[in-house]
């Protein structure tokens, strides 16, 4: 179905140096701008973001600091930005709470006031996740076509777990999937330890995704000043880090690790 518009709606993507909207750049934006009469433009632009590219990042995008270290700044095309969005409504996947405070941001940073209070936008992540909830009562009515009796109580939620993971088992049986370094595989199969893997949403060292590994299986601050750092990089070089996060507010099993590791290090 074509999109009945008033004025241009602006599609747009952009892949950064992190996910910190008031610290982080932007190295790439792609638009593509949709007009009233069907017409398409589209523009891309490789940026250099002034500051480094993180490992984190570069893994999921691709784009190193080598690429963009000849590209322009943001502020170098800014107003060429700013004037292809002219007018334009604005569009996205998640662009709602990521890609348009990015964007502002850059703007303001480059002395442009993209003003944001006349235009509409549309988050098609908001959109799918509206429509297809990802609750236990939707995901039982998908895979059991059936309802959920008495939704909530413990009891009903766990028996409409355990019967959703056997229904998946069946659902997925022998479907691919492809992750973010294409690889493929068919991962929805009836082994624990597979489906752990598969169910795990990131590599966390800890439970609250506090500290991470990396790809050298080394524990890894997730947050703050520190984050993107070794734990045991920041523990040699200031060392009363660790004293600072056993007094604060952290899950009693992220100070539990980090004491593990801070033994480790000592050799006990």
């Amino acid at each position: 179905m074509e999109l009945k518009l008033k004025r241009p709606l602006a599609f747009f993507d952009i892949e950064s140096t992190g996910l910190n909207v008031s610290k982080d750049r932007i190295v790439e934006l792609c638009i593509i701008k949709v007009n009233p009469n069907e017409t398409t433009e589209t523009k891309t632009w490789l940026l250099n973001p002034g500051i480094p590219i993180s490992e984190e990042a570069i893994s999921v995008h691709g784009i190193t600091n080598e690429m963009v270290q000849d590209k322009p700044l943001f502020k170098q095309i800014a107003k060429d930005i700013f004037r292809f969005l002219a007018n334009c409504d604005l569009a996205g996947y998640n662009s709602n709470r990521f890609d348009i405070p990015m964007l502002v941001e850059e703007f303001l940073r480059a002395d442009i006031d993209f003003e944001v209070e006349n235009r509409k936008f549309i988050d098609v992540q908001n959109i799918f996740m509206k429509m297809e909830p990802r609750t236990l009562k939707a995901a039982y009515r998908f895979y059991l076509q059936k309802e959920l009796e008495n939704a909530h109580s413990a009891e009903a939620d766990v028996m409409a777990t355990y019967e959703v993971l056997k229904a998946q088992l069946d659902y997925y049986k022998d479907s691919e999937y492809t992750d973010k370094e294409g690889n493929t595989s068919k991962p929805v199969v009836n082994d624990v330890a597979t489906l752990s893997d598969f169910s795990s949403h990131h590599d966390n060292a800890d439970l609250s995704g506090q500290i991470i590994y990396n790809e050298k299986h080394e524990e890894v601050f997730n947050f703050g000043k520190h984050k993107g750092k070794t734990v045991k990089e920041v523990f040699l070089n200031e060392p009363s880090y660790y004293d600072w996060m056993q007094k604060s507010d952290f899950p009693l099993y992220t100070k539990k690790l980090l004491t593990r590791i801070k033994f480790r290090m000592n050799g006990q």
